[in-house]
């Protein structure tokens, strides 16, 4: 990655307001408190883009970063939500009540909303922006989610990691088509972590929504299955076919027209890849779950 600013070499008196003030360029208006005054303050950013996505790293001392309400409005990125994974030392996240701790190899979401994360001594991390409508589409709001520690246990979170590693390793081999495809695949990750975190517990109150969201995650994994169908997708989720339909019904759904929208959106997607010019219209159909 390339380093965009390091307090190492900076007069002592400086580093902390100059990190200060990158922290509220780099990601939005933000009240910054250290939490350790001894010593020099030390802080690295990192960046690396890779298709679309804008990678952070951050190494720095403890701190205390909290989102106000006003900082939110005036720096309006409600579009984008915020992914963080940790890489050293420990952070906590308090967002939408929700106060959880991230160890190495942990990852959390964050929205663009009020809240504070802790940074303790000795942390690392990376940072990403993804859009917003990305992870509703799939997970639905962004508030059963945010703040929810998404643990290095989980076999999706660490190969999420693991590749999101590799893609920033050889990002320079990478042509910009590839790189666009890459990007893609860590985002279909990072949701795959999070519905499987969402469906290990759920509250009652929201059993509904998540069945829904993990039925729609199965869908998206599994588009190019043409035997993919509603009884199908019922078993996959654990609950009966009428139950299913019930809860998409709810939301002013059909799950026949869902899985028919969202091959039509791969197939869209497929038809506009320059990687995808060669293929012959019925391979890329099929490729994508249809019959004919």
């Amino acid at each position: 990655m390339q380093t965009l600013f390091s307090t190492e070499g900076l007069p002592p008196r400086n580093g902390f307001k100059l990190w200060r003030e990158l922290l509220g360029e780099r990601l939005v208006p933000i009240e910054v408190e250290r939490l350790d005054d001894d010593g020099p303050f030390q802080g690295r950013l990192d960046v690396a883009e890779i298709g679309p996505l804008h990678i952070s790293r951050l190494t720095q001392s403890a701190l205390r970063c909290e989102t106000t309400p006003s900082a939110a409005r005036r720096h309006d990125r409600s579009g984008m939500v915020v992914v963080l994974f940790k890489l050293a030392g420990l952070s906590t996240s308090l967002q939408d009540g929700r106060e959880a701790v991230q160890r190495p190899g942990d990852m959390v979401v964050l929205d663009h909303r009020p809240s504070v994360v802790t940074a303790h001594v000795n942390s690392q991390a990376l940072f990403l922006e993804l859009p917003r409508e990305r992870l509703e589409r799939v997970l639905g709001s962004t508030r059963l989610y945010t703040g929810l520690s998404v643990g290095a246990d989980l076999a999706s979170t660490k190969l999420t990691t693991t590749f999101l590693h590799e893609l920033i390793r050889v990002r320079h081999q990478l042509t910009p088509d590839a790189a666009e495809r890459m990007a893609a695949v860590g985002v279909d990750l990072i949701l795959a972590s999070l519905a499987e975190r969402l469906a290990r517990e759920a509250p009652r109150p929201l059993h509904g929504s998540v069945v829904v969201q993990r039925a729609k995650a199965y869908v998206e994994a599994n588009l190019q299955d043409p035997t993919l169908d509603p009884p199908q997708l019922a078993v996959a989720t654990g609950v009966s076919l009428r139950r299913l339909q019930e809860l998409f019904h709810e939301r002013g759904q059909h799950i026949s027209d869902w899985i028919w929208e969202r091959r039509l959106a791969m197939a869209a997607k497929r038809l506009a890849d320059p990687a995808c010019l060669h293929l012959p219209i019925g391979t890329l159909a099929y490729g994508c779950g249809f019959t004919s």
